[in-house]
């Protein structure tokens, strides 16, 4: 292979779990994870039916690989329920309902419920008229954006989602910038899939997740080269310097097409829900915001071909080409996430010995008494 030449999936992961191998940290079953989650939600003032959907999101997040959506945000959302930023025990509301349109409006309060119970309303709106386009503004953060298109897909629905955040979240430069003007603003896609799997694309239009960055700074590893920048605009790849002050920037993915399609997501998500593109300006600057525009299809009132026989003819397609390294097979959309989520469940979630003492002092912080399982 060419020393140029981009790293598989594998590769990628195997990397990980060998720089988890000299990391300080413990597997924890995810069960004994949910739980905990339950009642540290439940101390800061959640139902117990918030606690378990915004848990068992974060859970799910770590169990697909994807822990810098997992629940090393625990801390930081339980800071913003302190400060009021985030409100609890709040749900959907309909703006604006017209048709196969929804304008929906989340209260400020914790993204998992507002998504969950938005996508609820888009499954019976695309039923009902066999498209659905819906606005969702004014939600906390949305967490793993990947889970909305899955819970349409669980539904025989195909969908596509563009998300921004209002300000606070503005951490991307723009190609060819040295600044923060951009949020991280994810792309997600998904299909139904054989066996119950979809087919899931769950990409940020930043070059790496916020929370990636953080939890390379947790575990003391450095980032692969590329991706944030310093505060004074040069490269780097210590995500110390990406928090120093002033503050560093997250460079957008593929360059000039990463930062056009971020620009898109600005005004599908934040412009047309009236949620409002990124600015330090607007008046919701202050707290976090995600929008989020999703479309979704069914895919049986569009055309009278066998949709899911055609997809899957696709994923054989794409599937049989030859592997340019030996041993590298290619992956679908969705894939990676469904081995990972099996050695996760069979061999636990791994939690670095920082992300662990910070759940713990955010438990303590609620007065909560930590189980001897979890004990450090």
């Amino acid at each position: 292979m060419s020393k140029d030449a981009p790293e598989a999936p594998e590769q990628l992961l195997a990397q990980t779990m060998a720089a988890r191998a000299t990391t300080p940290g413990t597997r924890f079953d995810h069960q004994l994870l949910r739980d905990w989650g339950y009642a540290i939600f439940a101390a800061a003032g959640s139902s117990k039916a918030e606690a378990v959907i915004v848990t068992d999101h974060l859970v799910n997040a770590n169990l697909k690989g994807h822990d810098s959506h997992g629940v090393v945000r625990i801390p930081k959302y339980l800071d913003w329920v302190r400060k009021k930023e985030l409100l609890t025990n709040q749900h959907v509301r309909a703006v604006t309902s017209k048709g196969s349109i929804l304008v929906l409006d989340g209260g400020f309060g914790y993204g998992q419920v507002i998504g969950q119970e938005a996508m609820q309303l888009v499954i019976e709106r695309t039923r009902e008229h066999g498209f659905c386009a819906a606005a969702i503004r004014n939600s906390g953060h949305l967490g793993r954006i990947g889970e909305w298109p899955e819970q349409l897909a669980r539904a025989g629905l195909t969908s596509v989602h563009f998300v921004n955040t209002s300000g606070y979240g503005i951490l991307v430069a723009p190609h060819g910038g040295s600044d923060r003007r951009l949020s991280a603003n994810p792309v997600a896609a998904g299909c139904p899939g054989p066996g119950g799997n979809p087919y899931i694309l769950d990409i940020a239009t930043s070059a790496v997740a916020e929370g990636k960055i953080q939890v390379a700074r947790n575990q003391g590893s450095l980032l692969e080269p590329g991706l944030i920048m310093d505060g004074q605009g040069e490269p780097t790849n210590d995500p110390e310097r990406f928090y120093a002050d002033p503050v560093g920037s997250i460079f957008p993915m593929a360059s000039h097409k990463g930062s056009g399609i971020s620009f898109f997501c600005e005004i599908l998500a934040g412009s047309l829900s009236g949620g409002q593109s990124s600015h330090p300006n607007n008046p919701t600057a202050w707290r976090l915001v995600n929008n989020m525009m999703t479309i979704c299809f069914d895919p049986t009132v569009f055309s009278e071909f066998d949709f899911s026989g055609d997809v899957q003819r696709l994923a054989e397609w794409v599937k049989g080409s030859p592997a340019r390294v030996p041993g590298i097979e290619v992956l679908l959309p969705g894939e990676l996430e469904t081995r990972t989520e099996l050695d996760r469940r069979e061999n636990g979630i791994f939690i670095d010995t920082q992300t662990h003492r910070q759940l713990l002092d955010a438990a303590t912080s609620w007065g909560l008494q930590t189980p001897s399982e979890l004990a450090l």
